[in-house]
Formats: structure tokens, C-alpha cells, sequence
């Protein structure tokens, strides 16, 4: 009887130790988060894309956009034009699916390295115009066979919808973070490549100015020259594409929100690269000639909409912050005024925080460092040791996916073939005083073909400094609080 009480006491002390150690764990193993990618959706997408005509498009050019409000306080004119992907705009001629995503990521690639190159420059104190082969004063006879320096800010993924000149006239413009010059191809065209819409021709506008050579405009451009009084301009892309011409003010028309005069820009009469469908570019970075810059903006936003999509969005100047918006310091650095830099601390995957050094996306006293966000880089490119901990921090919480080999600059990929969708770790960026940003899915596991392979959307960079891309943007209201120096991202604000 003894011996029987005592075992039942044993296993009694047993069961509540066991209770006990597993209330325990359960408490410290926090329970990981996920979220669905929807696999048949973004494969049909990838599908459509290839097949879709941009002539299906025409209509967008009689849209009117009206601008989203928000908690704007200022003053200012409030402007909105619709904002496109590339590929609604311009028909690819791949066929295949994959060829089309290595495409992308060729050009992602010289538009990274562009970026990485003009930080280094402006760390060493070298001058655009400083890196010629003969002579560091650009002759004016020059400017029409132009010296690729390989020096560059990119071509772009999405196009905005503006009009320029008076009587204004509708064009397809790149949007730039990563730049500041505006321009458009001009006639008469020495080298133009092929556009969505007609040639601007500046005799047919009231409002078109040529810039003096003497001006605080012309002075402000990296490259420049000077033809009997009037200024010239150049700007070169990392991907071999250029654009030369006359520095002008002209004026920019924002659908039916408004319309600034003397905006400078450059009419390009020899272009030439990878800005096929698109008349030119806006330069939205922070320096001086941008567009944000000289209309006195003092917010502008975006949201981008896959870049497989045919839908549209907007982007707006003035209209101010969504209330709840997940709230990021903006920073700017002392060397390069066009970046936007934001306040990045680290990440988590499925709710657990990557181990990270402290500190290690600050900007440090001499300007390396830092964290852009940048509309024109599509991947997104952390310093190696980031990137390897949080890719490995993915891996290991996805060990349950059938893994697929690694293609071009992607090492972590999935064989998801088999699957209409599929539930995944939760990404998350940190911003510091609890501020986090959940990532969709499809913002950071993307289709590298149409028979179902996923790859990891981030990747490593040797550069000091990282670059948030256009991919992880996705379907995100992105607004820009130049006038408080902060920066919010809101869902569903599209």
C-alpha cells in the first residue's frame, strides 16, 4: 500500500512538472507569425504581364486624378497625376517570363551600382565633371557625342503621367528618387529612342526659356557647358544611357490639381538607353534642381503598384500623412543631398527579432552608411552581414518549402510549383520607439519564372550603404514629411 501511494505520488509530481515545463516554454517561445503568399495569383499576373497591350492603356491619358488628403496643414497647392509600372506602359518583347525578370535585374544592378558609385564620389570629394578622359571642362561641341562615364542614378521602373509646356502637352515620365534632373526628349532629335507619346517640340509652347549660362540653375548641374549664352546640360546613366541638351524652364502641369511655371529641365535632343515608353524623367531626390525641390513641396507621396500590374495609382504633392501611418525618421546626409535616408534598426522574421549589430544602418561622421529608400532600385540591398542574418533567420523558419536553386544575384529561392498559395514568416522592418512595418508576401517572395519558382527579394551589398527598393514599396502609401523630416508608410492608401 505504501509502495502504491508512492508511486502515485511520483507520477503526480511527474505530470506537474511536466504541466509546469511546458507552461513555461510556451511563454518564452514566442509563437511565430505568418502570412499567405498567394502563389496562382502572383504566377497569373506574370502571365498577363507578357500578353498585355499598353494601347489598352490610351484612355489613362484623358484620366483625371484627384489627389488624396490627409493631414496636410500646409498652404500649398495640392497636385496628383497618375502613376504607372513600366510594363503597363511599354509592351516587352519578351516572351518568357524569366527573361524578362533577369532583365529587370540587369538593369537593378547598374542602377545599384550607380547609386553606390555617387556616394563614393561625393565621400572622396570627386565632381562628375571631373571624370573625363582628357580634359575636366566639357567643351560645347562635345556634349553631342557624349562620354559614358559609367557614373549614374538609373533609368526607373514607373512612369507618372504630367503635361509640360503651354499649351500643355501629355507625356510618360520616369519617377526618380535616386535623382534630381528633370528632362524630357526634345525636337528636332539628333538621337531620340521611341517614347509612348509624341516628341515634345518647343516651338509649339508659349512658356519654353532657355537657362543662362550665368544662372544659379545652370551652376547647379553637375555636368554642364555653355553655347552662345545658353546652357547646356548631360546626364549619364550607369546602364550606358544618356540624355544632352539645353537647360530650360518650361512649364509642368499636374492633371487637373494645378500647374507650376519655370520648372528647369532639361530638352534633350540626344538620348539614348533604356528609357524606352517613357518621354524623360522627374527627379524627385533632395537636391536643388528636383522637381520636389523647386516647386516647394512640402510633402509628396507615392504608391507603386506591382510592377506586374496594369493598375494604377497616384502621386501627390502636399496632400500630407495618413493618420495611421507607420512613422520612420528621414534623414539627410552632409555629402549627397539627393538621397532620402531613412532610420532603419534592424528587422524580424516571424515575429523574432534578427540579430543585428547595433548600430550598423547608422551614418557615421564622415557620411558612409545609412539606409536609402528609393523608388528607382527595385531589390533591396543590405550590407552583407543584415543580409545574411536575416536570410538565414528566413531559411531557418521555412525549412518546411521545397527549396529550388539560386538564380542571378537571388541565393535563396523555392520550388512552389505544386502550390495555389502557401503560408510564410511574417518580414518585418523596425524603426526604432516600437515602430514596425509588416511586409505582404508578395513583397519580399517573388516569381523568378511562370512555372513557380520564388525567390527571396533581398540581397547582399559590399556598399556601406543600404537601399530599401521598389519591391518591398509595393502596395504601400509611401509619404515623404519634407517640411518634419520623417517618412510614413501606409496600407491600403492606394
Amino acid at each position: 500500500m505504501a509502495a502504491a501511494s508512492s508511486n502515485h505520488f511520483l507520477l503526480s509530481f511527474s505530470l506537474f512538472l511536466s504541466f509546469l515545463f511546458t507552461s513555461t516554454l510556451a511563454r518564452l517561445s514566442p509563437q511565430t507569425t505568418t502570412t499567405t503568399l498567394d502563389v496562382s495569383s502572383s504566377l497569373s499576373e506574370a502571365q498577363h504581364i507578357l500578353s498585355f497591350d499598353p494601347q489598352s492603356l490610351k484612355a489613362f491619358a484623358q484620366t483625371q486624378t484627384q489627389p488624396l488628403f490627409f493631414n496636410s496643414s500646409t498652404s500649398a497647392a495640392v497636385f496628383s497625376v497618375p502613376l504607372h509600372s513600366r510594363g503597363s506602359v511599354h509592351k516587352t518583347h519578351h516572351t518568357d517570363y524569366k527573361a524578362l525578370v533577369l532583365s529587370r535585374l540587369d538593369r537593378d544592378s547598374a542602377r545599384v551600382d550607380s547609386l553606390s558609385t555617387k556616394l563614393l564620389l561625393a565621400l572622396n570629394g570627386v565632381k562628375k565633371s571631373q571624370l573625363r578622359p582628357l580634359s575636366t571642362q566639357i567643351q560645347a561641341e562635345a556634349l553631342s557625342t557624349p562620354i559614358i562615364s559609367g557614373i549614374s542614378q538609373g533609368s526607373g521602373e514607373y512612369f507618372s503621367r504630367v503635361g509640360v509646356g503651354n499649351p500643355a502637352k501629355q507625356y510618360y515620365m520616369v519617377l526618380d528618387t535616386g535623382s534630381d534632373i528633370n528632362w524630357i526628349q526634345c525636337e528636332p532629335c539628333n538621337e531620340c529612342y521611341q517614347q509612348a507619346d509624341p516628341i515634345f517640340n518647343p516651338s509649339g509652347s508659349s512658356t519654353y526659356r532657355p537657362v543662362t549660362c550665368e544662372s544659379k540653375q545652370c551652376s547647379s548641374l553637375e555636368v554642364s557647358a555653355c553655347r552662345s549664352g545658353k546652357c547646356l546640360y548631360q546626364v549619364s546613366y550607369g546602364d550606358g544611357s544618356y540624355t544632352v541638351g539645353d537647360f530650360v524652364t518650361e512649364t509642368v502641369s499636374f492633371g487637373n490639381s494645378g500647374n507650376m511655371n519655370g520648372v528647369a529641365l532639361g530638352c534633350g535632343h540626344d538620348n539614348e538607353g533604356l528609357f524606352v515608353g517613357a518621354a524623360g524623367l522627374l527627379g524627385l531626390g533632395g537636391g536643388p534642381l528636383s522637381l520636389t525641390s523647386q516647386i516647394k513641396a512640402t510633402s509628396f507621396s507615392y504608391c507603386l503598384v506591382d510592377r506586374d500590374s496594369t493598375g494604377s495609382s497616384t502621386l501627390d504633392f502636399n496632400s500630407g500623412l495618413p493618420a495611421e501611418s507607420v512613422i520612420a525618421p528621414l534623414m539627410k546626409s552632409r555629402k549627397v543631398n539627393t538621397f532620402y535616408y531613412i532610420g532603419l534598426t534592424g528587422f524580424s522574421v516571424g515575429g523574432q527579432a534578427v540579430n543585428i549589430s547595433p548600430g550598423l544602418f547608422e551614418i557615421n561622421e564622415s557620411g558612409e552608411g545609412g539606409v536609402i529608400i528609393d523608388c528607382g532600385t527595385a531589390i533591396t540591398r543590405l550590407q552583407t552581414q543584415a543580409y545574411n542574418a536575416l536570410r538565414d533567420a528566413f531559411v531557418k523558419q521555412t525549412q518546411g518549402l521545397p527549396s529550388a536553386s539560386g538564380v542571378a544575384l537571388f541565393d535563396t529561392c523555392y520550388d512552389l510549383s505544386s502550390k495555389s498559395s502557401v503560408k510564410v514568416p511574417t518580414v518585418s522592418f523596425h524603426f526604432g520607439e516600437g515602430k514596425s512595418l509588416d511586409l505582404p508576401a508578395k513583397n519580399y517572395l517573388i516569381p523568378l519564372d511562370s512555372s513557380g519558382t520564388f525567390c527571396f527579394a533581398f540581397a547582399p551589398t559590399s556598399s556601406s550603404m543600404s537601399i530599401i527598393g521598389n519591391v518591398q514599396q509595393q502596395g504601400t502609401r509611401v509619404s515623404f514629411d519634407l517640411a518634419n523630416n520623417r517618412v510614413g508608410f501606409s496600407s491600403h492608401k492606394c
